[in-house]
């Protein structure tokens, strides 16, 4: 049993990692968004969802007698990093952005998902409970991102084809 709790707890701080990671893009994503109000708002309320599920997350790694990686911690904050660097190149940054927001959301339900069962198997009911709360707000964000990327995409091709108007951000 102490190989299930070691890989779990080694797994709650790839996803502190993750979620450090997250709150770096989505911070820079919002920051740069000057016509898209809707999306903006939808990424702050997301930025506060993230905090709190670090936050959560950290009181997990501590109840199993762990502390968060300050490497993983720093390749996940040096990635997001490149990534907002990447993605100021593009003349359809809020597409691609929004794009990019949606395949992470995905794989951060992908991990919680393996998370649960980890706990679970672990015998950490209260590790699968967090995790299966976190889960529920990342599935909302992805949903969210999903049914408006129609909308952003509209909304960037509209101002993209109209003269002296900012579509990029």
């Amino acid at each position: 049993m102490t190989e299930i709790k070691e890989n779990l707890l080694d797994w709650l701080r790839d996803a502190h990692a993750m979620e450090q990671q997250a709150e770096q893009m989505l911070k820079a994503q919002a920051g740069r968004i000057d016509h898209y109000p809707k999306l903006k708002a939808r990424i702050e309320e997301h930025i506060q969802e993230t905090v709190g599920q670090r936050e959560r997350l950290e009181q997990c790694i501590s109840n199993l007698g762990g502390s968060p990686s300050i490497v993983k911690d720093a390749l996940g904050k040096m990635a997001a990093m490149g990534q907002a660097v990447g993605g100021m190149t593009a003349s359809d940054e809020i597409v691609k952005g929004a794009m990019a927001g949606y395949v992470f959301e995905c794989f951060e339900i992908a991990s919680y998902t393996s998370l649960i069962a980890a706990a679970r198997t672990a015998g950490e009911h209260e590790v699968a409970q967090v995790c299966g709360e976190i889960l529920v707000q990342e599935e909302a964000m992805a949903a969210w991102l999903l049914e408006n990327l129609p909308e952003v995409t509209e909304e960037f091709l509209v101002r993209d084809a109209t003269p002296g108007v900012t579509a990029k951000k």
